[in-house]
């Protein structure tokens, strides 16, 4: 197995950016404009490498090759909108790496595109690339090209050597397995479980009873044969079940208005461990929205609107108001589910705003990333 710890090191250590690898700062995907780009590199490291994988390592400084981490991003259905703007699209995967000297909420994002035979292209418009696109990597360029098949496998033992490189050792399993429960999480319940003699992963949360059912919040999960995080939230809540072939999460997502809260299952992530030495991960939404009055949540989406702009001129919030502010991305999300179709753009607008005041900012990401997470669920992006 790869330790996508140490592989990400030696993507870092022995190479700059170059036509099977790229690094980023961070990805943005609620503009356009980031899904652009984003789908640009997709496209021009897929073509340049068909006989083997490429990589974009997310949460890296371009110039000084710092790693600084970025957030958490469980979106597996990323490659929902690979598959709705390009034709014969990459598979790809990705994967959030932890790093002992980040933040426990930072990650290493590694993206990881397969390789396939035949050449990516777009085949739908999106930002200024136009349908029909076609991208290649150029040392470290991303370059339009009017070519329609590419043959080079100049990058296959490079990246086969990196890779092997990369491999699992007895040492590497153990001192992270006694890191998680002995350090990280030593204060938070840690447990771990061993699948097919081979899988281990390892689990924290805090304890919560709510209406005679327990949850785990804070919840950290990683996999750690390949030091990949599974899950990480400082706001939602899991329940966890396991036996000798699967791992499961079911994630919940708390959301009312007017103080009430009620916990609503958000999504379940299975792993299937196999003697072969394979696993693979399903991910199922059950998410169904919350119902309420048309004309109570009128109200509430313009006091929310009237809130933003107390705050765009800088004037002091009174207690209520800011017990309002913290609400204010859980209630434009449920605004935007009951068909007020600006909530979200109103939501997205407001981060240079609530950056100011760190717990709201964090309920903020939660929303967008539900909000991502159903977008992805569909099977047309748009």
């Amino acid at each position: 197995m790869i330790n996508k710890r140490l592989l990400i090191k030696n993507l870092l250590a022995h190479n700059d950016e170059n036509s099977f690898y790229d690094k980023k700062r961070q990805l943005n995907l609620h503009t356009k404009e980031g899904k652009a780009k984003f789908l640009k590199h997709i496209c021009a490291l897929s073509n340049s490498n068909p006989f083997n994988n490429s990589f974009i390592v997310v949460g890296v400084e371009d110039y000084e090759n710092e790693i600084v981490g970025d957030d958490f991003f469980d979106d597996s259905r990323i490659q929902n909108l690979v598959n709705a703007y390009l034709e014969d699209p990459p598979k790809i995967q990705y994967e959030n790496v932890p790093f002992p000297n980040l933040p426990k909420h930072k990650v290493v994002g590694l993206v990881t595109i397969k390789p396939k035979k035949h050449t990516s292209y777009f085949k739908k418009p999106i930002y200024t690339i136009p349908s029909q696109s076609v991208y290649i990597r150029i040392g470290s360029n991303t370059t339009p090209t009017i070519e329609k098949v590419l043959k080079s496998n100049q990058n296959l033992s490079t990246v086969t050597s990196i890779e092997n490189s990369a491999r699992n050792s007895i040492q590497h399993t153990l001192d992270s397995v006694f890191d998680f429960i002995n350090f990280r999480h030593k204060d938070m319940s840690p447990k771990y479980h061993v699948f097919k003699e081979l899988f281990i992963i390892c689990w924290a949360g805090i304890p919560k009873n709510v209406h005679h059912k327990t949850y785990l919040s804070r919840v950290d999960i990683e996999l750690i044969n390949e030091q990949v995080k599974l899950f990480y939230s400082a706001q939602d809540v899991v329940t966890i079940t396991f036996d000798e072939n699967t791992f499961t999460i079911t994630e919940y997502v708390p959301l009312g208005l007017n103080d009430k809260t009620t916990y609503y299952p958000l999504e379940k992530q299975t792993i299937y461990f196999y003697e072969n030495g394979y696993y693979k991960i399903e991910n199922e939404m059950l998410f169904e929205p919350p119902r309420y009055s048309r004309k109570m949540l009128f109200h509430i989406y313009n006091s929310n609107i009237a809130l933003l702009k107390k705050l765009e001129k800088s004037c002091t919030l009174t207690a209520r108001e800011y017990q309002d502010l913290e609400n204010l991305p859980s209630t434009f999300m449920i605004c935007y589910l009951n068909g007020f179709g600006e909530a979200k753009e109103k939501l997205v607008h407001s981060k240079p705003l609530l950056k100011a005041y760190p717990a709201v900012y964090l309920l903020f990401k939660e929303a967008l990333r539900i909000l991502r997470k159903m977008k992805y669920d569909t099977k047309n992006e748009d």
